[in-house]
């Protein structure tokens, strides 16, 4: 930094961290099968730690699974600058969502190490536990405990669909760390930054290589429980049927045009479904769906709320079934810390990348995190847009381009 020459990553490094851990849990399409807390996960979890101690950072484990690894700065009481994200990933994910920010922070570890710069502040790399929400409820589990909205107890004892919790898995792979939840040397971060893939089209449309994210679109999910009777396929007449199914289906198409009536930004979405007895000639006698629905304002989600109480209630009553509506996640619309946003803004200006503001319309531990520190968030392309998919895919030069926007960002606040 003393010499005037912008410091920037090792690109080929980065891109074969990413090959590599992929490889854990890997799926014959090309992407990652590496759900929170198996063995996948702990393998996973080996290896990150692993490159952080080759890259001199100091380790811990806090006590729902939650890693930090630590860079020393000149001033040991400053608060530490930090980045990170995940690397659990959807039955059917790819090679980037979560992993790159977790790896992308690593490489600037790596980076400063190579260029010989201290820092003032400390720096922090995080893998936050089960992000993805896919085999344990709530979604960003880890990064909303570090928050303080669930308890280390509340998140041990949440189960998976076979019946196994939290605390026994962090305990059975070694990684239920002792060190307490939230609780961070020398005090909360002063500010975290992470990198992520966009997971949708905006920038690769605009032929941009960088995203500045000004904040998140709140999100709600909820349990659907609809209750009819079973009954034989062929004796039981159509308007005597209690058809759960058939319930359920007028339910999901109620959610996409409640999400159509919040345009542009609302979104609604039923992706999981379970029908009991999912017999070919019997009568579905209950289904249990889930609905997430986001939108910008806290006002568009209590909207999106009532209407779909009232329109699932009325279906309810004229398929003659029972219907229980249990919400399961709640965060509202995020905005980021103006000067985190401001400094991701001059990192792009410093490195002449060409760029854009953009608000997520997925989920992200930063959106947790921005609560007890100032956040914020670089999105590079993926291609198509397309993510939790094993196709997910994106360009080296992107993923270069989003890290080195993250180490002059970060060297900036720490310094």
């Amino acid at each position: 930094m003393d010499t005037g020459v912008t410091p920037r990553i090792d690109a080929t490094r980065l891109w074969q961290s990413l090959m590599d851990l992929a490889q854990i849990g890997a799926t014959p399409k090309g992407g990652v099968r590496r759900l929170a807390l198996t063995d996948d996960d702990r393998q996973g979890r080996d290896l990150v730690a692993r490159w952080c101690r080759e890259a001199g950072l100091e380790v811990r484990i806090d006590e729902v699974g939650n890693m930090f690894a630590r860079r020393a700065g000149r001033d040991p009481q400053a608060r530490a600058v930090a980045t990170g994200s995940h690397i659990d990933t959807q039955p059917s994910g790819g090679k980037f969502d979560g992993n790159y920010g977790v790896l992308a922070g690593l490489e600037v570890m790596r980076t400063l190490d190579d260029l010989g710069i201290e820092t003032r502040a400390p720096l922090e790399v995080v893998v936050w536990t089960n992000e993805e929400g896919s085999r344990f409820t709530p979604v960003m589990m880890g990064s909303g405990a570090f928050a303080g909205l669930f308890s280390p107890d509340f998140v041990h004892a949440q189960k998976d669909r076979a019946g196994i919790s939290v605390g026994d898995e962090l305990q059975r792979i070694g990684y239920r760390g002792t060190q307490p939840c939230g609780a961070v040397p020398g005090g909360m971060f002063a500010a975290y930054f992470e990198a992520h893939i966009e997971q949708g089209p905006v920038l690769e449309a605009q032929g941009l290589p960088i995203g500045i994210v000004s904040g998140a679109l709140g999100q709600q999910w909820y349990d659907v429980t609809v209750t009819g009777m079973d009954a034989h396929a062929g004796p039981t007449p159509m308007e005597l049927r209690r058809d759960a199914m058939l319930a359920a289906a007028r339910m999901v198409e109620a959610v996409n045009r409640i999400a159509l009536g919040e345009a542009p930004h609302g979104r609604g979405t039923v992706g999981f479904v379970q029908v009991q007895p999912n017999s070919r000639n019997v009568i579905p006698g209950c289904v249990q769906f889930s609905v997430d629905f986001r939108n910008p304002s806290q006002d568009g989600l209590d909207r999106m709320d009532a209407a779909m109480h009232a329109q699932f209630t009325r279906i309810a009553s004229d398929g003659k079934v029972a219907v229980e509506i249990r919400q399961v996640v709640k965060f509202e619309p995020c905005l980021f810390d103006s000067a985190c946003v401001a400094g991701v803004r001059r990192a792009a200006q410093a490195l002449g990348l060409p760029h854009m503001d953009v608000v997520s319309g997925a989920g992200h531990d930063a959106v947790y995190v921005a609560g007890v520190a100032p956040a914020g968030m670089i999105f590079v392309p993926c291609k198509d847009g397309i993510s939790h998919n094993e196709i997910e895919d994106a360009l080296p030069e992107h993923i270069a381009a989003g890290a080195n926007v993250l180490l002059l960002a970060m060297l900036e606040r720490a310094q």
